[in-house]
């Protein structure tokens, strides 16, 4: 029976959870560990994790090496959130987990992390009606839009709101918090979630979720009173518990509700984060089902390996995610699609060349489709303008390296060539920086092809000649201009593929009819 693991390391825990699966409704937990890193230990006010915690860090990620080549895992996924997601010396932490203990850590955005746990919430509970999801972590705070019957994800938000982040910025550790404290982390938390107050108020919440430990917690000492089979949080008591811990020392905290000292000291600003989400949302009841990142990741992970995962539908939430972020820049959508549509083209008729897989096809719709964005800001070296907006965009289904990736295809569609002058390139494992340079090279002649922003290619047939590729393009009207376009555009595609690229045009029927 195939065994599967998830690692997530968060702000203030690691987690291992190790399942096997009989089938993918067949799933059921082998083994879980929890290693008390916080890893977000003062990287939220200096940018950079502590070294001695990355020590801590790696130790715990030996462990659960060793329990998951123990247990015979056949698959993992292993992520860590916001606190790497906010340091400066990320990389060292990746790298040592990586070389000391075998395991791949992948550093996931917000965006990500929502969606992950939004599968989780999804496979654990039978949803109606419109839901809000909260995670609540060390390091920040996801929400997003469940819709439940179109198995989509609406908005989604992450906000630098987390137990760790506020308890080493406004309060002592595990003091008391005093008036003046009280005040601060109030009017922090309202401040970041004042410019999504009407999103959450544009219609009434029939959900409210919350995942992580804290409101794991805040569930067992807040239940409330006609709960169903899912662990629910009493708002009002929730709000009562606050005003009553945050007199107490942590000490005092853990002896009295039973709590470890690493949930002592960030259950008082959980709690904060827990009251102003409830009176944003307008409801009385929080929802906790006890999942969470490393269930999300199981369920994707199984449904994978059973080949049920429905790949188009996470390229679609790619694309929708792409389309969105375009129109909030007042892009030309029909440019854009029409050029992502000829480089998707493009990409699977040089297959043979340049040898990339479905990742690489989704980093170039993406890049296609976004590729003139900087416009919004200047069009003199919207290029520039178009990769700074999409290095600091959420793309739901982008990791960070993709987004990374995605926003350099699409500034390299003009003017200079990639080169290891330029800084965010150079910083690509030599790998990536391959595929960005084959991708920026398709992406060029796609662009080339609608020159004039007219969509006059409607059909497109790409052959592999012995020293070029021949591009049989069905056009509605003269094209004269791209062709010239492509001629200029193709020096990149030539010194990639080292194959001139040649362009073939016959008019399309409902252009000689008209």
């Amino acid at each position: 029976m195939p065994r599967f693991a998830a690692i997530d390391v968060g702000s203030n825990a690691s987690r291992l959870l190790i399942a096997q699966a009989k089938e993918p409704t067949r799933v059921r937990p082998f083994r879980s560990m929890r290693v008390p890193v916080r890893l977000g230990h003062s990287v939220f006010q200096t940018g950079r994790l502590d070294l001695a915690t990355i020590d801590q860090c790696v130790e715990a990620m030996r462990s659960f090496a060793e329990a998951m080549e123990d247990a015979r895992v056949d698959d993992y996924r292993a992520v860590v959130t916001a606190s790497a997601r906010s340091a400066k010396n990320s990389d060292t932490l990746l790298e040592r987990v990586r070389e000391e203990t075998g395991i791949r850590l992948d550093s996931v955005d917000g965006t990500e992390e929502a969606r992950v746990i939004g599968l989780a919430v999804k496979e654990a509970m039978d949803l109606e009606g419109h839901a809000l999801l909260m995670d609540l972590g060390g390091g920040s705070l996801e929400l997003s839009e469940l819709i439940p019957d179109q198995d989509d994800t609406g908005f989604t938000v992450s906000l630098a709101i987390g137990t760790v982040r506020l308890l080493e910025a406004f309060l002592e550790g595990g003091k008391p918090v005093d008036e003046h404290q009280d005040g601060l982390v109030r009017e922090y938390i309202d401040r970041l979630l004042a410019p999504h107050r009407r999103e959450m108020r544009r219609r009434p919440w029939d959900h409210v979720i919350g995942t992580g430990g804290n409101l794991v917690a805040t569930a067992q000492l807040c239940p409330a009173d006609d709960a169903g089979s899912v662990p629910t949080i009493d708002v009002e008591k929730a709000r009562a518990l606050r005003d009553e811990l945050r007199g107490l020392p942590a000490s005092e905290r853990a002896s009295k509700y039973d709590l470890k000292a690493d949930r002592a000291d960030v259950i008082v600003p959980a709690l904060y984060v827990i009251v102003a989400m409830a009176d944003l949302a307008g409801v009385k009841r929080i929802e906790v089902p006890g999942v969470g990142v490393k269930e999300g990741i199981l369920t994707e992970l199984v449904e994978k390996h059973y080949r049920v995962w429905d790949y188009g539908k996470q390229d679609d939430k790619v694309i929708a995610a792409a389309m969105q972020l375009g129109r909030r820049y007042h892009f030309d959508e029909r440019h854009a699609t029409q050029v992502a549509s000829v480089a998707s083209e493009l990409f699977d008729g040089t297959a043979e060349l340049h040898g990339l897989g479905d990742k690489s096809r989704a980093i170039l719709r993406v890049a296609a489709l976004l590729h003139d964005i900087g416009d919004f800001i200047n069009p003199r070296s919207h290029h520039k303008h178009t990769q700074y907006i999409i290095e600091n965009s959420d793309l739901m289904g982008l990791n960070p390296e993709m987004r990374r990736m995605t926003a350099l295809v699409a500034r390299y569609h003009r003017r200079a060539h990639p080169a290891l002058r330029h800084a965010p390139y150079k910083s690509l494992s030599a790998e990536n920086r391959d595929r960005v340079k084959a991708l920026s090279a398709v992406l060029r002649v796609a662009d080339a092809l609608d020159r004039g922003h007219q969509s006059k290619v409607e059909g497109l047939e790409v052959k592999l000649k012995k020293n070029s590729v021949v591009l049989d393009v069905t056009a509605r009207s003269d094209m004269a201009l791209e062709v010239w376009t492509v001629e200029r555009k193709a020096d990149l595609f030539r010194e990639v593929f080292g194959r001139d690229v040649r362009v073939k045009v016959r008019e399309s029927d409902r252009a000689a009819a008209e």
